[in-house]
């Protein structure tokens, strides 16, 4: 990786914010580094409309920029074209005057973006290709018999290295919409639940692929004894692509389980419940990143994907790993794929439950509004 360049003029800054929602709240620790570095320079962040929520409340944006969807037509009824979209925004962005793009995204079109707009100076990774659009090539370099190029969380305070920042901090920044907090806690008790006197389990069944899923089965069995053993009200989130897996959930358990959806599809909505949540229980998906920003105790399932790619060093998370091969892989001796969750037994979830709930009875959870 290039030195870091201390006269790096940071006096109105593009952050292009990653795509998904587990990496935006990652890079939450990157912009608060930023930030720390260059206090007196405007940041402006430019991310999906779907993911402003992350950005809700953070002191370390000045402006968020969203990216609008593609669903305008022109004159013949057709939508415009990829190529022309990013003219348009690339148009949109020069406005802004910015000095600096910062690039955490490693697609090409990331880094193409901010050379459309003209902005001098476009720090970024060279990969995919791109390094000829970047005037600020950074490469992320692995030792010998590595297997990957560390977590995700530390190549983007990689960046805010190069941008001058002194150890910074791994520790990612969220913040409650007080209007959702009361909306949330208005909606639990229309439900007879009591958001100060009882104790919420938030289960997140879904994940982005089926092999990243645990058995809704065993996620309903695992409420159960959750409940049984400590009293938690288990309380069920999912996007509506993963209607079905949380439907099946719901109708495995025995005990009653609150529906999040239900209530209202909406990050501020589903920040506000991580935050009033005694316990989180997720597969390795967006979800488990709020839980973590906000210091909730987490249980994470990790089946095919590995921990090290989005290790956070949390303390008070507890991983749960599979190291079974998936059922249609078990007659095949030759078989070197990944571990698939489906061998993760909902005891041995539970035990892991059951320890960090032991470990953290005192600990009180209050995210900043």
């Amino acid at each position: 990786m290039k030195e870091r360049r201390e006269d790096i003029s940071c006096r109105r800054v593009l952050v292009i914010m990653p795509g998904l929602l587990g990496e935006s709240v990652m890079a939450t620790a990157a912009l608060h580094a930023v930030r720390e570095t260059h206090p007196d320079a405007h940041i402006t962040a430019l991310v999906k409309r779907k993911l402003r929520p992350v950005l809700y409340g953070l002191d370390s944006v000045d402006r968020v920029l969203s990216i609008r969807k593609r669903s305008k037509r022109g004159g013949d009824g057709q939508k415009p074209k990829g190529r022309t979209s990013l003219i348009r925004l690339g148009r949109r962005l020069s406005r802004g005057e910015f000095d600096t793009a910062v690039i955490l995204p490693n697609s090409f079109k990331a880094a193409a973006l901010p050379t459309l707009a003209g902005i001098p100076r476009r720090v970024g990774y060279e990969r995919e290709g791109r390094g000829v659009l970047l005037t600020d090539r950074l490469v992320r370099r692995r030792n010998r018999g590595e297997k990957d190029r560390g977590s995700t969380i530390d190549s983007y305070l990689s960046l805010a290295r190069y941008l001058g920042a002194h150890h910074p901090s791994p520790v990612m920044h969220q913040c409650v919409k007080p209007e959702a907090a009361v909306y949330l806690d208005q909606r639990l008790r229309e439900h007879d639940i009591e958001p100060d006197a009882q104790e919420l389990l938030l289960i997140n069944p879904g994940a982005p692929t089926p092999a990243r899923r645990w058995s809704p089965r065993r996620m309903a069995h695992l409420c159960e004894m959750m409940s049984e053993r400590y009293g938690l009200m288990p309380v069920v989130t999912g996007t509506p692509a993963e209607r079905v897996v949380v439907n099946e959930m719901l109708d495995r358990a025995t005990v009653p389980i609150l529906d999040l959806p239900e209530l209202g599809k909406d990050l501020h909505l589903l920040k506000a419940m991580v935050a009033r949540s005694r316990m989180m229980v997720t597969n390795d998906s967006g979800p488990r990143y709020f839980a973590a920003a906000m210091g909730v105790p987490l249980i994470t399932l990790f089946g095919p994907t590995s921990p090290n790619g989005s290790a956070l060093s949390l303390l008070h998370e507890q991983q749960v790993v599979s190291d079974g091969l998936s059922l249609a892989a078990r007659s095949d001796p030759g078989f070197d794929g990944p571990a698939s969750l489906d061998r993760l037994h909902a005891d041995e979830v539970f035990e892991n439950a059951a320890m960090l709930y032991e470990q953290t009875r005192t600990l009180q959870v209050e995210a900043p509004l």
